[in-house]
């Protein structure tokens, strides 16, 4: 049986992704902080035949992580752990992004991956199998003035995770790093401004299915948004800066 790990799985990519990988042989550990929510989707995942239970939990909560992380390990050894669970906030509230929101984006985004995946890696190193799975975005290729916080925090998670895959692919551990675009979720129900090839979360998580199955490096959607931003990237900041405060502040 196939044993997988989702963080953030009670709505979004992680929802939609604990779904797409619900079958019968298959085992799901999910979390999220909506027990309503996350045990609606432990139960359609049931209904596709897969066993699957729900742990109500704060990723950025090591103690607990580390709690979890061991019980499901104690059931079975996982087979790919997907490090999905982030919030996304910017500079479009009232006074701009505070301290309090910036380190709240980087406590779940980049504390949050951490705890899900340093207490798997050495479990899959003494295996010489398994597959680490972080939830980056195309906002982590350069920051935007609408959401410094969130682009940094999804650049750390995507530099980390090309580095793991670099180190631990001798010790037969995959790692994908996936940048997604603008999909369809609660967390981007509130973005009042346009959304180019915005898609839904099913269309994501069948695209992101196909990488993660082929063991690829990095899986970036859609593509046109994908290499704009790393056309950008590659400008001088002193070029792009201007018309990047032109953009749209997230809330």
């Amino acid at each position: 049986m196939t044993a997988i790990l989702v963080t953030g799985a009670s709505s979004g990519l992680g929802e939609a992704l604990a779904l797409a990988y619900a079958a019968p042989g298959v085992r799901l550990f999910l979390s999220g902080r909506d027990g309503g929510r996350l045990a609606a989707v432990a139960e359609a995942c049931r209904g596709k035949g897969a066993e699957a239970a729900g742990r109500v939990i704060d990723v950025a909560d090591r103690a607990a992580m580390d709690a979890w992380i061991a019980d499901c390990l104690q059931i079975a050894p996982l087979d790919l752990v997907i490090a999905n669970a982030g919030i996304s906030a910017g500079t479009g509230g009232a006074g701009g992004e505070s301290a309090e929101q910036a380190r709240a984006v980087f406590a779940v985004n980049l504390d949050g991956v951490l705890n899900t995946v340093l207490p798997v890696i050495e479990t899959m190193r003494r295996r010489r199998r398994g597959q680490i799975v972080l939830m980056a975005s195309l906002a982590g290729f350069r920051g935007f003035p609408s959401a410094p916080s969130y682009c940094a925090s999804k650049a750390a998670v995507r530099v980390w995770g090309e580095g793991l895959r670099g180190w631990l692919a001798a010790d037969g551990v995959v790692v994908t790093v996936i940048c997604p675009g603008f999909v369809r979720s609660r967390m981007t129900a509130r973005n009042d401004f346009p959304m180019p090839f915005l898609m839904t979360a099913e269309a994501a998580a069948a695209r992101m299915k196909r990488g993660i199955d082929a063991g690829r490096a990095r899986i970036a959607y859609p593509w046109p948004m994908a290499l704009a931003v790393t056309l950008l990237s590659a400008l001088p900041p002193d070029w792009t800066d201007r018309w990047l405060r032109r953009l749209p502040a997230k809330q």
